[in-house]
């Protein structure tokens, strides 16, 4: 359990958050039913699962919603590892950079995602290709565990992700080739694609890249860009605080959803990318009601 979740929660209105760690699947169980049956029904307690796995994030979430006796029901958030919110995030704002500098949408776009083996990758990948996308995910180094991630896809959410060899730099060109879109979602401080190699990829439409810390998953990306062309070439690029600002947000609306439902909610993926478009839509019509107020 990280301590920016428990920041998270807190900040968003939460009194009181009690961290487990260590925790296995066979644990939830009782761990809710404790939770639940200390408290009348409909009171604002929920379950907030972290970690690094997404698949045990998801086995857990469905533990928790089985072990709930009406009328004692509670909300659950997935959210391991900040994955399902960052990558919500970054596709979101991929999509308006993209409607907004090219009139193009993420449906039969080519993306390509380097750094998918971790959470915020694999879960970029997923929302994008149920968004219609072709998604290519990238192996630096043997592919296999590629392709079994993308079998996981497939099964687990009907998500078609094609493995691809990307462990050298001439693999990685020739991937850029045939990308409309590039994702980095690889380790701190781990440059992934150079300048030489985005430069050299006219055709690529937007780059976006997670990491904070330099050097940057992307060669020349700024943290705050959000749209901008990167140095020396026409690609448009999206930073990790630019991302970050939106996940921040999306967090924080999903804690308080759980806070004010009236029905218990199951949030993942899905609700994250739902309501960073919401987000990320309400913050261009505000941009558009200032501006055509100081132009009156």
């Amino acid at each position: 359990m990280s301590p920016f979740d428990c920041n998270m929660a807190i900040d968003s209105g939460y009194k009181v958050v009690l961290p487990y760690d260590g925790v296995a699947v066979g644990d939830v169980g009782a761990l809710v039913q404790d939770a639940i049956f200390s408290r009348p029904p409909k009171a604002c307690t929920g379950v907030f699962i972290g970690g690094k796995d997404i698949t045990l994030a998801l086995d857990m979430m469905a533990a928790a919603r089985a072990a709930m006796v009406p009328p004692f029901q509670v909300s659950v958030f997935a959210d391991p590892g900040g994955s399902f919110t960052t990558a919500a995030a970054m596709v979101t704002l991929v999509e308006r950079a993209l409607e907004r500098n090219f009139g193009r949408a993420l449906k039969g776009l080519r993306i390509s995602v380097f750094g998918a083996m971790g959470v915020v990758g694999f879960a970029s990948a997923v929302i994008a290709a149920l968004e219609g996308a072709k998604v290519r995910v990238v192996a630096h180094d043997t592919i296999e565990p590629l392709m079994a991630l993308a079998a996981f896809a497939k099964t687990r959410f009907g998500a078609t992700l094609e493995p691809v060899a990307g462990q050298a730099e001439a693999l990685k060109a020739r991937i850029l080739d045939v990308s409309d879109v590039a994702v980095t979602a690889g380790p701190a401080g781990v440059n992934i694609l150079p300048r030489r190699l985005i430069a050299r990829a006219p055709g690529l439409l937007v780059a976006a890249d997670v990491n904070a810390v330099a050097p940057y998953g992307i060669e020349g990306m700024e943290l705050f860009m959000d749209g901008a062309p990167l140095p020396g070439c026409s690609t448009l690029g999206v930073g990790a605080l630019a991302i970050g600002d939106v996940k921040y947000k999306t967090q924080a609306g999903l804690f308080r959803r759980m806070l004010t439902a009236a029905q218990p909610l199951d949030l993942d993926f899905r609700d994250a990318f739902t309501l960073a478009r919401e987000i990320v839509s309400e913050g261009q019509r505000r941009s558009v009601k200032g501006k055509a107020r100081a132009a009156a």
